[in-house]
């Protein structure tokens, strides 16, 4: 059993990129903050409890058919080292591992897996988890941020990996949603960019469904989405010094026809001024001015075709649920 790890990302990145997030967004016409400063361990335990809420059908609806479609994928993919992005627990990827483990690949099957996240603790605690369920799999873990760090990831011409010739990229749970559209372009250029022809991404999207079901996803009866949209702004509080009454703000979750995403936003319910000592910066707000936290994009099938293509890629099969609403696209490297 391997076990190594490479990091790209240490603490100090971190405060950067927070900072220079924080400073641009709040002094931004309209206010926005990027979605992964949700994700302290207050958030990520938040998020965990938001995937339980009957109204939360996105992870259990991937989950499902990536349970059906698994061993499909993995036939058809015929990859030797799987490359996760985003991977946090990996909870949902034992199901690609155990199909790739046990399909009759070329070269003997699935040699590397190679976990990346932002979250080093994360990260190490996922593969002390895995290494024992996987004791022929030789797991490298990368602690990075997709957006910057895609040209790290082992198993290319400037870090191969032995006895791995064949990359998968899975980048699921939706996420490429978060991207504004500008940004997903450049993330799968950047991401065909450091590919080999013929490997491959598999791509998990939600699709566009009636928002009558799509809101209240975004906005449960418990009010476990609106704590954690909330929760960015503890975060700035505690990371920032920033002094925002949390409480004075209320979670908004609309559905946009044109743009075909979800939105996210923390509306202030009176006029307040925030300071954030850590920036030296004061930020008004006007009663019900809004800031937006995230966008979830939602794609049609007949369109991820084209959007993979304009990045370099071909689009090689692509699995559906049922209800459809996810898909499952795997695209190769053209």
């Amino acid at each position: 059993m391997t076990l190594l790890l490479d990091v790209h990302l240490t603490d100090r990145d971190a405060d950067a990129a927070l900072r220079a997030d924080a400073l641009a967004g709040l002094t931004a016409t309209p206010k926005h903050l990027p979605p992964k400063w949700f994700y302290d361990a207050r958030g990520s335990e938040l998020f965990e409890r938001i995937t339980e809420q009957p109204e939360y059908y996105p992870t259990r609806t991937e989950r499902a058919l990536l349970d059906r479609s698994a061993p499909e994928i993995a036939a058809v993919s015929g990859a030797d080292v799987l490359v996760e992005l985003g991977s946090g627990s990996s909870a949902k990827t034992r199901l690609l591992l155990d199909a790739f483990t046990s399909s009759a690949h070329p070269g003997g099957g699935l040699r590397w897996y190679v976990p990346q996240d932002v979250s080093e603790s994360a990260l190490r605690q996922a593969m002390d988890t895995l290494g024992p369920e996987y004791p022929g799999l030789r797991l490298r873990g990368v602690v990075g941020d997709f957006t910057r760090h895609l040209d790290r990831l082992p198993g290319g011409r400037h870090t191969p990996l032995a006895d791995g010739h064949r990359r998968m990229v899975a980048f699921l749970g939706g996420t490429i949603g978060n991207l504004l559209p500008a940004e997903r372009d450049r993330f799968l250029t950047g991401l065909r960019a450091v590919l080999e022809p013929g490997e491959q991404l598999l791509l998990g999207t939600g699709l566009v469904v009636d928002p009558a079901l799509l809101v209240p996803a975004y906005d449960d009866g418990a009010g476990v989405t609106a704590e954690f949209n909330r929760n960015v702004l503890r975060v700035l509080n505690r990371e920032l010094g920033a002094d925002f009454d949390v409480d004075a703000f209320a979670h908004v979750a609309l559905w946009d026809p044109e743009q075909e995403w979800i939105e996210m936003r923390l509306r202030a319910e009176r006029a307040m001024t925030v300071h954030l000592d850590g920036l030296d910066l004061t930020v008004e707000f006007a009663a019900g001015e809004e800031l937006r936290t995230e966008v979830s994009a939602k794609f049609r099938p007949e369109r991820l075709g084209a959007l993979l293509a304009g990045a370099g890629f071909a689009l090689t099969r692509m699995w559906t649920d049922p209800d459809g609403r996810h898909a499952l696209s795997l695209a190769t490297a053209a």
